[in-house]
Parts: structure tokens; C-alpha cells; sequence
């Protein structure tokens, strides 16, 4: 819609050229600065739809992601072991800011440490954690586990940049935040939070 509006105004423009009466060359100008405004008000109405369009596609692709991260996982371990992995992660799942939570994480990353669900469970642990312990987590998903997704979309290692960022800007650590943002931005473009916003949108 928004490609047919230049030929619209390309249509009045030459319309008024071949008429019995043409305008003259202020009422031309006039005129297409009215059809100018008219187009920008267009742009700017349907904006928030091809916005949102944007974001439900991106979303999609990062959920498709995740989900062939996921299969990686059917390659190495047993149906059994993906059973116990899983149920490991759901009690944290579940409600896991518990000390039951914290255990079952800390399980499934000592016994499965190349497991999807461990790169999830290691930010888990650095969001219910504090202090240096919080600050080790985050830095260990960002090391060892940025290609683990979550379900919904959600990549380990862009989230945990974001979590670790206001972790160091908290702690007075500027510089070492400003340079985790920018690697968010320059790696991860695309990433969401589990609401399906964009990431780079939090700062």
C-alpha cells in the first residue's frame, strides 16, 4: 500500500500538468506537500502494525531456534536421560526460587553439563543467587552455554548478558556493563525476553 501512494501523488502531479487549467507552480508545490503529509501520516498509522508483524516473525524464528537446539540434545543423550534431565529442570520450572529449585539445578548441571536444559538451569541459578555467586553464574552461561534456549524464544547467552549488565552496573562496574550491552547489540539483535520483546529494548 505505502509503494502506491508515490504513484498516486506522481498521478495528481501530472494530472494537474495536462488539465485545461493547470495550476500554477505554487499550487502544484501546495499540493504535494499536502499528498507529502498525507503519505507520512500513512507511514506513521501503520507503522505499529508492520512493527508488530516484525516482532511475531522474529519471534517465530527464535522459537524455531530453540527448538533445533533442543533436538541437538536427542543426539547425545538416551530417552532416559532426557527424561531425568527434564524432570530435574521442571521442579525448578515449577517455582524456583525454593531451595528444592536451587538443588534440583544444581543436580542437573553437575550430572548433565552439555545439556540444553543446563545452559537454562545455570541462568536460573544466577537469577535466584546474589553477589559473586550470581556474578559466576552469569559469567558461565555467557562462556559455556549461549547457544541454550529456553521454550519460548528466550537465547541463554543474550539474557544472561542483559541479567549480567545490571548485575555490574549495580555493583559500580559501568564500563564492564556498557561493553555487555554493546556485545547484546552486536550479537544478538534479534533476542527476546520471555514476554516475546526485543532485549535491546530493556536499556
Amino acid at each position: 500500500m505505502l509503494k502506491l501512494i508515490p504513484v498516486l501523488l506522481l498521478c495528481t502531479f501530472t494530472a494537474a500538468v495536462w488539465s485545461d487549467e493547470p495550476e500554477s507552480i505554487d499550487q502544484l508545490k501546495a499540493r504535494i506537500a499536502e499528498l507529502e503529509q498525507r503519505l507520512n501520516s500513512l507511514e506513521e498509522a501503520v507503522a505499529p502494525v508492520l512493527n508488530k508483524i516484525k516482532l511475531e516473525n522474529i519471534v517465530a524464528e527464535q522459537r524455531q531456534l530453540a527448538r533445533n537446539r533442543m533436538q541437538q540434545d536427542r543426539e547425545v543423550y538416551t530417552i532416559e536421560q532426557l527424561r531425568e534431565i527434564e524432570s530435574l529442570y521442571q521442579v525448578a520450572n515449577r517455582n524456583w526460587r525454593t531451595e528444592q529449585a536451587q538443588q534440583s539445578l544444581e543436580a542437573l548441571v553437575e550430572k548433565y553439563q552439555k545439556a540444553n536444559r543446563t545452559g537454562c538451569a545455570i541462568l536460573y541459578l544466577g537469577q535466584i543467587t546474589t553477589g559473586d555467586e550470581q556474578k559466576k553464574y552469569l559469567q558461565q552461561a555467557i562462556d559455556d552455554f549461549s547457544d541454550c534456549f529456553y521454550g519460548d524464544g528466550v537465547q541463554v547467552g543474550a539474557y544472561a548478558r542483559l541479567l549480567l549488565a545490571a548485575h555490574l552496573e549495580q555493583a559500580g562496574d559501568s564500563e564492564a556493563a556498557e561493553k555487555l550491552r554493546v556485545e547484546l547489540q552486536k550479537l544478538y539483535p534479534d533476542a527476546i525476553d520471555h514476554q516475546g520483546n526485543f532485549l535491546i529494548d530493556a536499556f
